[in-house]
């Protein structure tokens, strides 16, 4: 990245939500409240599986990676945020602003490819029940997983490296509380139509092609249990998905919601507060959703706080 009519170590400027000194206050306990709640809430789904026995199995297997992407995600965006407001400084360099790039894409990627992972996932055990175990064998799970990372990490090498030959002038404010790529294109002096292109291709690749992959799982898995004469088999089937279902329609919801508020207002604070819900707000509900819904991670969160009152924790 280099700079034009710009000398010194090359900063970006994080505008934030407000330039309000007495809103800073709330918006630091706000912020920093939500954090400790994904982080949390996360990490005891993470203990929950690997402590319960019984939860060793493909669906919480990928439940608990989604739940380390979701502490991942919140990690890349929100402490720098605290420690700018902290500090009252909005500076940001060259080097933390393009790690903060290339991870506020990558987890989205993987978000999105996990979600259609464990609808496949649903897809094998309601429809192939017998087969479940064979089909999804621990080498393919982790197979799964590892593609998901291979291809999240790749594109998002691929948008930096397009980033790095890129020319910035002397107006570097980011209306913004965290490096976000598009907003970084449009502060760019030298010719973005390839960042542009590719930005739009590969987020309509990775937005449609997983939607369908869930749609279709899922309208086989409807047909399956509608079959079912069981009515304790349907209550089942229906709430092994019901999580998942909350979790993928949060997901999309809130990535459309910020992309329309894109679209059709230009009011960087409005985006600002849109962009909250995909960035913090999606990742804190994901295991209340996840423990709330699921007798078998309460029956493990509710042994495993158990556990460490008797050890004295």
């Amino acid at each position: 990245m280099e700079t034009e009519n710009q000398t010194g170590v090359l900063e970006f400027i994080l505008l934030g939500f407000s330039e309000d000194l007495e809103l800073q206050p709330f918006i630091f306990g706000f912020f920093l409240t939500m954090y400790l709640i994904t982080v949390l809430g996360n990490l005891f789904i993470i203990l929950a599986v690997s402590s319960d026995a019984h939860l060793h199995t493909p669906m919480y297997f990928f439940l608990s990676n989604l739940s380390l992407i979701d502490i991942c995600f919140s990690s890349t965006i929100v402490p720098k945020m605290l420690v700018n407001i902290h500090t009252e400084k909005k500076t940001i360099s060259c080097v933390d602003c393009l790690i903060q790039v290339y991870f506020s894409m990558l987890f989205p990627i993987l978000d999105t490819l996990l979600l259609t992972v464990m609808a496949y996932d649903r897809f094998v055990a309601i429809c192939h029940p017998l087969h479940y175990l064979a089909i999804m064998n621990p080498c393919l799970c982790s197979l799964l997983v590892f593609t998901t990372w291979f291809i999240g990490v790749m594109i998002s090498l691929l948008h930096i490296s397009l980033m790095m030959h890129l020319t910035f002038c002397k107006d570097l404010e980011i209306p913004h509380f965290f490096c976000e790529l598009t907003k970084i294109l449009k502060l760019a002096c030298s010719d973005t139509f390839l960042n542009s292109t590719l930005i739009y291709f590969l987020t309509g690749v990775l937005g449609v092609f997983p939607l369908i992959g869930i749609l279709f799982s899922y309208s086989r898995i409807v047909s399956s249990i509608r079959k079912m004469s069981s009515s304790g088999g349907k209550q089942k089937a229906f709430s092994t998905c019901g999580s998942h279902l909350s979790v993928v329609s949060l997901f999309y919801g809130t990535g459309v919601g910020v992309y329309f508020t894109s679209a059709v207002t230009h009011s960087s604070q409005k985006v600002s507060i849109a962009s909250v819900m995909y960035t913090v707000v999606t990742p804190m509900l994901n295991p209340f959703i996840y423990s709330l819904r699921n007798k078998d991670v309460k029956g493990a969160l509710g042994m495993l706080l158990r556990t460490k009152k008797i050890c004295g924790y």
